[in-house]
């Protein structure tokens, strides 16, 4: 087993405004899933992308909205979401301070599938 604050794991800069801390994965011998916490700045977003896996993802603290598929829904605190395969998302931050969530994906080949906007 492994505990950890995840405010004590290294921020991966995910895009503009946005910093991912991968707080259980592959390099921690998770065999199946990687959790990531992401956090996205007002007014900034993740990049509209695809892939072939699933996700979930629950939100932790702020506001956003998740957009894709030609709609928006707003998100708040404990809203919980599922992005099936090959659905177009993108997480958009709106509130006055951080959009603060954890996004579950599955290990493809036994390693994290690639940041948002790649084609992995």
């Amino acid at each position: 087993m492994k505990v950890q604050n995840y405010r004590g794991v290294k921020e991966i800069k995910a895009a503009p405004g946005v910093t991912m801390r991968v707080v259980a994965g592959p390099d921690d011998g998770a065999p199946n899933f990687a959790m990531r916490v992401f956090e996205i700045e007002s007014g900034f977003a993740t990049p509209l992308h695809t892939h072939p896996w699933e996700h979930e993802v629950f939100v932790l603290a702020g506001k956003g909205v998740l957009r894709g598929g030609g709609r928006e829904t707003q998100l708040e605190e404990g809203d919980a979401v599922l992005v099936l395969p090959n659905e177009p998302h993108s997480f958009l931050g709106t509130g006055k301070g951080v959009f603060r969530l954890i996004c579950v994906v599955p290990l493809v080949g036994g390693k994290m599938p690639g940041m948002p906007g790649s084609q992995s």
